[in-house]
């Protein structure tokens, strides 16, 4: 058997100069990652930096919130979020030891002290029970939610996933005053993109700059790439099971990088832009 690569660290360079009121002003983040891992989490995929610089360039999103981050990886979009000012974040991946730990010190290594208590690691596995997290999130009774924002950057490729997923989503989120929800007017309309179409087509006015969106809460960011273009129906499989659930489904930022693997089958294009979709209720 080969031994496990080494750790590798990737770099995340802020774009915007300083912090607004209520967060902590900083310029790089140093992610580390495990050497190997077979859940991807050996790689900073482009749709966490994307969440991150759409949290940061949008910091009300998150200041004085409560944040659970799934599947967080190296936990770059969390950490971003505690840093603009987060009431609580709570990092949350596979219970695997090797996977926390890594995510324990990245928060050591990047998060002012003065912050750190702001922030939880726990192990987790979608669908399954939230009480360890909803009491992590330190929710005070007087709030209509344990948290206010779920994120989740490159997980909807887990097309067996996407109930658990959904699942937690559902119990994180405690309403206390909700109104009855009713699925959107199309739900049962698939989620698609036109073939026939160039991606630009596709995506509107998506890649218009965004400068502080107003996002009501509790909401859930999901955002991800069709790393495989032929399987990108699969993906979108997910927003049509929120619907189904009751969750309103928009998508809200495109960008275009890198691919993460230039050699990889499929239209590069597609490969290479990252989504991102906010879901209410």
């Amino acid at each position: 058997r080969p031994p496990t690569p080494p750790p590798t660290t990737s770099k995340y360079i802020r774009s915007r100069s300083s912090s607004n009121n209520g967060g902590t002003d900083w310029k790089e983040l140093d992610i580390s990652l495990v050497g190997s891992h077979s859940l991807w989490a050996h790689h900073l995929w482009n749709a966490s930096r994307a969440l991150a610089d759409f949290l940061d360039e949008n910091p009300g999103i998150c200041r004085g919130r409560n944040v659970l981050e799934l599947g967080a990886g190296g936990g770059l979009p969390g950490l971003v979020a505690a840093l603009n000012g987060a009431r609580k974040v709570v990092l949350t991946d596979y219970p695997d030891d090797p996977l926390l730990e890594n995510l324990r010190s990245n928060v050591e290594t990047n998060i002012p002290s003065a912050v750190k208590p702001n922030i939880s690691v726990l192990g987790y596995v979608w669908g399954r029970r939230v009480e360890t997290l909803i009491s992590a999130s330190d929710a005070t009774s007087d709030g209509d939610s344990t948290f206010d924002i779920i994120i989740m950057s490159d997980l909807i490729f887990n097309h067996s996933q996407h109930d658990a997923l959904l699942k937690t989503c559902d119990l994180a989120f405690r309403f206390s005053n909700a109104s009855p929800i009713k699925p959107l007017q199309h739900s049962n309309q698939p989620t698609t993109l036109d073939p026939k179409l160039p991606l630009s087509s596709n995506l509107s006015d998506l890649s218009q700059p965004i400068h502080d969106r107003k996002i009501s809460t509790p909401n859930v960011l999901v955002f991800y790439s069709h790393h495989r273009p032929h399987l990108a129906s699969r993906d979108l499989a997910f927003f049509d099971l929120a619907r189904e659930r009751g969750w309103i489904c928009k998508e809200i930022v495109t960008r275009r990088f890198p691919p993460m693997f230039p050699e990889d089958p499929g239209d590069e294009e597609v490969r290479s832009t990252v989504h991102g979709w906010c879901l209410t209720r």
